[in-house]
């Protein structure tokens, strides 16, 4: 009989397909305003908050973090298994408004990098008196 070809249908070969790990699939950047500032949360799972890295050039935002990770075991002074695992993330945006990057803040909580950065003076909404027309 020829060799065994696997077939679409074959149950143990879905169970070893590749799959989308945790990490990939809540990478992501939401962008919200608020009167004062304007805010941006990115998805930097098992990074350390001492790897991130947040920059504010004109108007552009960028978020970097890359994280290494080893798992080493030893038997003796002969390596057995040594597994490194590097994990990363880059995000870049223009920003809606312009803003005051001196006063920027940033904090890192449960995987998630929030910036905060207040808007300019001319970017924050004016209240403009109504009045009635006289005759």
């Amino acid at each position: 009989m020829g060799p065994w070809w696997p077939s679409v249908f074959d149950d143990d070969l879905w169970n070893n397909w590749p799959s989308i790990s945790d990490d990939a699939a809540l990478s992501g950047m939401d962008i919200y305003e608020t009167d004062d500032h304007v805010v941006v949360k990115a998805q930097v799972p098992g990074i350390k908050e001492e790897n991130v890295k947040v920059t504010i050039e004109g108007n552009v935002l960028t978020i970097s973090a890359s994280q290494e990770e080893t798992d080493e075991e030893k038997e003796g002074k002969k390596t057995v298994y040594k597994s490194t695992c590097q994990k990363s993330f880059n995000y870049s945006t223009s920003l809606p408004r312009m803003v005051d990057a001196s006063q920027a803040e940033a904090e890192v909580e449960n995987g998630v990098v929030e910036i905060k950065v207040p808007k300019t003076e001319e970017e924050k909404p004016k209240q403009i008196e109504v009045k009635k027309k006289l005759k």
